[in-house]
């Protein structure tokens, strides 16, 4: 015991080790980690409805999206996807990314029919929770993209 009490580490230890300093640290810790009043339990209800809807969904990471929902994205059996809900913990939309070769060929064809393929940014498949599930396709514009959504079956829902 006295090789310990001779060490520096221990000797610096004992001089800054008072019970009114650790309480005091102990307070300024429980402040630091505790959510504030603004966010606690904000996450609570989506979380919950997240995990009885995605009993399997892993790596998830949350965040308030800029319309004020909540927003994890999530891994399920390898493929990553996006999760929205309100901040009452209601589930609005999933959505995943595709590639133009998960599409059905009848959406590859209307696409083809009405637009021009090249200027595709992005293809996301959504399951929603008024709409059902449906391809949302990102075509690219001058100012704001434009979104058309077309059912799994070729047709066009929404532009």
């Amino acid at each position: 015991m006295e090789h310990i009490k001779s060490h520096a580490a221990y000797k610096f230890f004992e001089r800054i080790y008072r019970p009114e300093l650790m309480i005091l640290l102990y307070f300024f810790y429980l402040s630091a980690c505790a959510p504030s009043n603004g966010n606690k339990g904000k996450f609570d209800e989506a979380v919950e409805t997240f995990q009885r809807q995605y009993p399997n969904g892993k790596d998830t990471d949350w965040e308030e999206d800029d319309k004020g929902n909540l927003e994890v994205n999530f891994k399920l059996k390898g493929e990553k996807y996006r999760a929205d809900y309100d901040l009452n913990g209601n589930w609005i939309e999933t959505e995943k990314s595709v590639k133009w070769s998960d599409l059905p060929s009848v959406v590859q064809n209307k696409i083809e029919e009405e637009y021009d393929k090249d200027d595709i940014t992005e293809i996301e498949w959504v399951d929603h929770k008024t709409k059902g599930k449906f391809y949302d396709v990102e075509f690219k514009r001058k100012g704001k993209n434009m979104d058309v959504e077309y059912s799994f079956s070729g047709q066009k829902i929404m532009e």
